[in-house]
C-alpha cells in the first residue's frame, strides 16, 4: 500500500491537485482518491467536480439495492418472529398458569397451579402481545390487496370511455 504523500488540511496545492485528477483518470474512486492523498471525501469531489470529472457509482448504486434488499429481507424475519411471538403469548392467556409467592413472616415460598393466569398476567401478555403485533406491523406494513384501487382505476377507464364515446353532456 503506497504511503500517503500529503498531509491533511490546509489549502491544496497545485501538485495535489495533479495528483488528484491523475489518480481519477487512473479510474480510482473518490474514497480511494480521499484515503492516498489524506484529503476529504469533499475535497476530492470538488476538485474533480471543478475539473468536470464524475465517479462511476454503477457499483454503488448495486451494493445500495443489494444492502436495501437484504435488510427488506431481515425486517420481514424479525415481523414474522414477532408475529409467532405474539401468537405465542395469546395462546398462554388460556393455558394454566403457575403463580408464585414469596415471603410472609417466616419467609416462606409458595406456588400454586390455576386453570388460567389471573386478570394482571393476562393484561400483561395482551399488552405483550400487542406490542409484538404492532412492531411486526411496522417493520412490514399489510399490503392494501382489497382491489379497491384497481376498481377505481377501472370506473375511472370506463367513465372516460363513455365520455369520449357519448360526450359530456
Amino acid at each position: 500500500m503506497p504511503k500517503p504523500k500529503f498531509s491533511k488540511g490546509g489549502t491544496v496545492t497545485d501538485e495535489e491537485r495533479a495528483e488528484i485528477i491523475r489518480l481519477h483518470g487512473e479510474g480510482n474512486g473518490r474514497n480511494e482518491i480521499a484515503r492516498l492523498t489524506r484529503r476529504s471525501l469533499r475535497t476530492v469531489s470538488l476538485i474533480c467536480a471543478g475539473e468536470g470529472l464524475t465517479f462511476d457509482v454503477t457499483m454503488t448504486e448495486e451494493a445500495t439495492r443489494h444492502r436495501m434488499a437484504n435488510l427488506a429481507e431481515r425486517r420481514a424475519i424479525l415481523a414474522e418472529a414477532l408475529q409467532t411471538d405474539a401468537e405465542k403469548l395469546t395462546e398462554q392467556l388460556w393455558q394454566p398458569h403457575w403463580v408464585f409467592n414469596f415471603g410472609g413472616k417466616d419467609n416462606t415460598y409458595e406456588k400454586r397451579l390455576l386453570d388460567e393466569p389471573p386478570p394482571d398476567a393476562k393484561k400483561n401478555l395482551m399488552a405483550s402481545a400487542g406490542i409484538a403485533i404492532e412492531k411486526s406491523l411496522k417493520l412490514v406494513p399489510p399490503r392494501d390487496d382489497d382491489g379497491t384501487e384497481q376498481v377505481g382505476s377501472l370506473l375511472t377507464s370506463l367513465y372516460d370511455k363513455l365520455r369520449d364515446r357519448h360526450g359530456d353532456g
